[in-house]
């Protein structure tokens, strides 16, 4: 049964729509002012608040902003005897669903209820699926070099707290794991990680999809669409190659990280965010910063730890431990049986250089499974790695990956 709150001054009002509502088999609780709302709200998860703008030791718009922070899932319908358009438009901007007048029209009131359980719903169905796709078990970090064990150190000492963090490193350095690591060992790991790949999404299209749009923002804009920031509410935000982010985004992204605060493409409305926000990008920034084209000030929001993935080149002693875990994972992919790997042919996959990274190690790995025989040999590390017009043995600076 769907629980409401009725909070209001005047005991009229409150018993009306107590015996409105009960009727409609709600179950109703009530409170007379401000400070008594909020000790309900904390006690009790509620479908829906109905809440007075006008009432003693705590008027109803503080309420609201209040309530945003102790539940912000769940829908405030705003009351009230003297309403305008103006204090209509501030409950909204402040939060609200919705903003009817006294005395209410109870059909109104029904709909707007209804309407109100509905968006509820769907975000606590929005929520559990985020929190069963964050549960998904996030791939170990391969490696014992010095490096390496910095970075697991650093997230150790991290990941309990919400300081931000930038990660630095070339494409293909495992970046993306290293965000995945910070989620997982921190207290947000029930909540959802929410990734954003900045490179990858139109500069015209990046706000609506952090922020969100509402329906007829823009041309193509059929339907309310609920941004990145809104879905990682309680978790991590991890936003890949900010460095592609436009200095338009760039400047929304930095009020929402000051105020923790959003709002819409289209839209007044201001919602209230918890996400910790973890970026990483392969650029300079600091020369970015120097040549206009990234704000020094969202860098500092972002940098309070920085971690720089190194490349695979400065971690060569790593790449037998990788290439183990590879080649035990894409044959589990393949379903067959995990090939062995001679030790000549992991000592000439340290002599190459790797341009890209474990990404490109990955790529070889598989290469090498699907090309060789019962083993891998260092022959065929020569003749499907190296390139044909190469010597045997000899070092080779670029390589053509698969995939």
């Amino acid at each position: 049964m769907a629980k409401i709150l009725i909070a209001d001054d005047e005991q009229s009002i409150r018993r009306t729509l107590r015996e409105i509502l009960e009727f409609e088999k709600y179950k109703v609780d009530e409170a007379a002012d401000g400070l008594e709302c909020l000790a309900k709200v904390k006690q009790n998860k509620y479908d829906v608040i109905i809440l007075d703008i006008k009432m003693p030791k705590m008027d109803g718009m503080e309420t609201l902003e209040k309530i945003q922070l102790i539940a912000p899932d769940t829908p405030v319908v705003m009351i009230s005897g003297h309403a305008s358009i103006d204090t209509a438009v501030e409950a909204v901007k402040k939060g609200a669903f919705d903003f009817i007048s006294k005395p209410p029209d109870l059909n109104r009131m029904l709909i707007t209820i209804r309407n109100a359980m509905d968006k509820s719903s769907l975000i606590v169905e929005t929520r559990a699926l985020q929190r069963k796709v964050g549960h998904i078990k996030t791939q170990e970090m391969i490696g014992n070099s010095d490096s390496i064990q910095q970075i697991q150190d650093t997230i150790e000492r991290v990941a309990p707290t919400d300081a931000r963090i930038l990660i630095t490193g070339e494409n293909g350095t495992g970046k993306e794991l290293v965000a995945r690591w910070a989620h997982a060992k921190s207290p947000r790991n029930p909540h959802p990680l929410i990734e954003v790949n900045c490179a990858a999404i139109p500069s015209e299209l990046i706000e609506s999809e952090l922020f969100g749009h509402e329906k007829g923002a823009f041309t193509s804009a059929i339907k309310q669409r609920i941004g990145k920031f809104e879905q990682a509410n309680g978790g991590t935000l991890f936003l890949d190659e900010i460095g592609d982010m436009s200095l338009s985004a760039q400047a929304k992204v930095l009020r929402a990280l000051q105020e923790n605060r959003i709002t819409r493409v289209g839209g007044d409305k201001e919602i209230s965010v918890d996400v910790r926000v973890i970026a990483a990008t392969n650029k300079d920034l600091r020369k970015m910063i120097q040549e206009g084209r990234f704000r020094e000030d969202l860098y500092h929001r972002l940098a309070v730890i920085i971690i720089h993935v190194p490349s695979l080149n400065d971690r060569l002693d790593d790449i037998p431990e990788l290439v183990e875990h590879f080649i035990t994972q894409i044959c589990g992919e393949y379903g067959i049986s995990t090939k062995e790997i001679d030790r000549e042919a992991l000592a000439a996959l340290q002599q190459i250089t790797w341009t890209g990274n474990i990404r490109e190690l990955r790529n070889v790995v598989e290469r090498l499974i699907i090309l060789s025989g019962k083993s891998i040999s260092e022959e065929d590390v020569q003749r499907y790695v190296v390139p044909s017009s190469a010597k045997p043995g000899k070092v080779v600076d670029k390589l053509e990956t698969i995939g």
